[in-house]
C-alpha cells in the first residue's frame, strides 16, 4: 500500500493516510481485472469516485493535459462542465472503445433516464500503450472485464503489475498501478488527498528515487529506450475545491513526475484528472442557486505539496510493487526491487 517501511524509501515529509492509497479518501473504491496469460498482459482498472449513483451525484472535477499524445475519452466535457459522472476506467490504448461501450452499458443499466427523459452520459476512459509486453492487437479486453473491475472495486487494492497496469513499463522497468495519499489539516479538521497512477513512461537513465539517481547507475544493465510511453494520474480529495482550484492542483502533478526523472517526452501521453468528493453536483436539482465551498487560495500551497508528494510516491510505488514480467514474444521487463 504505497511505499511501506519495508521498501526503505521515504518520499516527502507530509503525513500519509492510514492505507497510503487513494482510497484513504472516504467513499473511493478501486477494482482490477488482470489478464495475464502468455502473450496477454493487460487488464482493466476501475475507480469509483463515491459509493452512490455517480450520474445522479456528480463530483466536481478538472483535468490537465501535460503532454497530449493520448487517446483518453471524456476529457472534453470535464473541461467544459467541471464534473465527472461515471466511474473512471483505465485500460490499454486499443481497448478504449470496448471499455467505453461497456461503461456506457453499465451507466444505462444504473440510470433508466439516460438518453430517454434526460441527456446522455460522459464516460471517462483513460489509456496507455502496453504493446511492448502485451499482444495489444489481439484486443483481449472484453466488456465483461469492465463490469467485473467495477464489481471488484474495494477500499484495499493491489499495486504493480495488476489490472490495467499488467503490461505497462516505466523507466525501462516493470511499471503499472501505484498509489499514495497525504493528510492535510485545515481549520482544525483533517482532509485527505490521494493519487493513483498508471505508469508507462520514462527512460532508465533518468530514474530518480528521492534524490538518488539510481537510473544512471543501472542504465548499463538495461537497454536505454526513448521516452515514448504515457502516464495517467488520478488525484482525488475530500477537500472543498472548485474546478479552477482543482486544475491548479492537477498542474502540480508535473512536479511529482519531474522528481522521479520524467522530462515529458514528445511521445508520452501524460494526463491528470483531479476531482473532489466534497462538492457534489446533483443531476436533478430543485433550486436555481447551488452552494459550493472552496478553500482560501492563500493556503492552497499545502494542497499543492500534498499532490506533488502523492504523485511522486505513486510512481515509485508502481515500480516497487511490480514483479519482473515476461510478455509478448519473451520480451521482459525487470522489477525495480532487483536493483534496490
Amino acid at each position: 500500500m504505497g511505499l511501506n517501511n519495508d521498501s526503505g524509501i521515504v518520499i516527502g515529509k507530509m503525513k500519509k493516510g492510514s492505507k497510503n492509497l487513494i482510497t484513504d479518501v472516504e467513499g473511493i473504491k478501486v477494482g482490477h481485472v488482470t489478464l495475464d496469460d502468455g502473450n496477454i498482459k493487460t487488464g482493466v482498472t476501475a475507480i469509483l469516485p463515491h459509493e452512490g449513483n455517480i450520474y445522479k451525484e456528480k463530483v466536481m472535477a478538472s483535468s490537465y493535459v501535460i503532454n497530449g499524445f493520448g487517446k483518453s475519452i471524456g476529457i472534453l466535457q470535464i473541461e467544459e462542465l467541471g464534473n465527472i459522472e461515471t466511474p473512471i476506467i483505465m485500460t490499454n490504448t486499443l481497448s478504449i472503445g470496448t471499455a467505453t461501450n461497456a461503461l456506457t452499458k453499465y451507466m444505462l443499466a444504473q440510470n433508466k433516464d439516460i438518453g430517454s427523459t434526460t441527456g446522455t452520459v460522459n464516460c471517462v476512459v483513460t489509456e496507455c500503450n502496453d504493446g511492448k509486453l502485451n499482444d495489444i492487437r489481439g484486443l483481449h479486453v472484453r466488456e465483461e472485464h469492465v463490469f467485473e473491475a467495477i464489481r471488484n472495486a474495494d477500499y484495499v487494492f493491489e499495486e504493480g503489475a495488476v489490472g490495467s497496469g499488467t503490461g505497462m513499463s516505466c523507466y525501462g522497468l516493470k511499471g503499472g498501478i501505484g498509489s499514495s495519499s497525504r493528510v492535510i489539516e485545515l481549520d482544525n479538521k483533517e482532509y485527505t488527498l490521494g493519487a493513483l497512477v498508471m505508469s508507462n513512461f520514462g527512460s532508465i537513465q533518468d530514474l530518480n528515487i528521492n534524490g538518488d539517481k539510481i537510473g544512471e547507475r543501472i542504465a548499463d544493465t538495461i537497454k536505454v529506450e526513448e521516452d515514448k510511453g504515457s502516464i495517467i494520474i488520478i488525484l482525488a480529495m475530500d477537500i472543498p475545491l472548485n474546478e479552477r482550484q482543482l486544475k491548479r492542483v492537477a498542474k502540480r502533478s508535473v512536479i511529482g513526475l519531474g522528481r522521479t526523472g520524467s522530462h515529458l517526452g514528445n511521445g508520452s501521453g501524460d494526463i491528470c484528472i483531479a476531482f473532489t468528493t466534497s462538492n457534489k453536483i446533483k443531476h436533478y436539482c430543485d433550486t436555481n442557486i447551488l452552494e459550493m465551498k472552496m478553500v482560501d487560495d492563500s493556503i492552497i500551497d499545502k494542497i499543492f505539496r500534498a499532490a506533488i508528494e502523492s504523485v511522486e510516491e505513486a510512481v515509485i510505488s508502481s515500480l516497487f510493487h511490480a514483479d519482473t514480467t515476461v510478455g509478448l514474444n519473451g520480451f521482459t521487463r525487470k522489477s525495480l526491487k532487483g536493483y534496490l
